[in-house]
């Protein structure tokens, strides 16, 4: 063989990979139009949206105003010996309960700068 042919075969071996990388290119390409096609039909099977006039709206006596409430801490039952066991049916199921007083607490100048916070506050 001589040089003129070693040419010729080179630039067929770059054409052939030019080639099948433009095949691979129209294959990834047509599994997306594909993909994409595919997508549409299902979203087309789909339910439509709700309208107007099934959207939530407000009760008829307006909207609900929140409750406030003040809670305690509702300590952990004591076991009456050491060697005894709280059973999970002897534990309550909230951390806090509802105080007995609903009066809100307020902060007085002169005291600590947040409730129970053990600040220096004012002086």
């Amino acid at each position: 063989m001589n040089t003129a042919s070693y040419v010729v075969l080179a630039v067929s071996q770059q054409q052939l990979n030019v080639f099948l990388a433009f095949i691979g290119g129209m294959v990834v390409a047509g599994a997306l139009i594909w993909a994409v096609r595919l997508g549409m039909a299902v979203r087309d099977r789909e339910p439509a949206p709700p309208g107007p006039d099934e959207q939530p709206h407000l009760p008829d006596g307006g909207a609900v105003m929140e409750e406030t409430e003040v809670r305690e801490p509702d300590e952990m039952p004591h076991a009456m010996q050491e060697s005894e066991r709280l059973m999970p049916y002897e534990i309550h199921h909230q951390a806090s309960r509802r105080s007995e007083d609903q009066k809100r607490k307020r902060w007085l100048p002169g005291s600590s700068g947040a409730f129970g916070s053990g600040g220096p506050g004012h002086v």
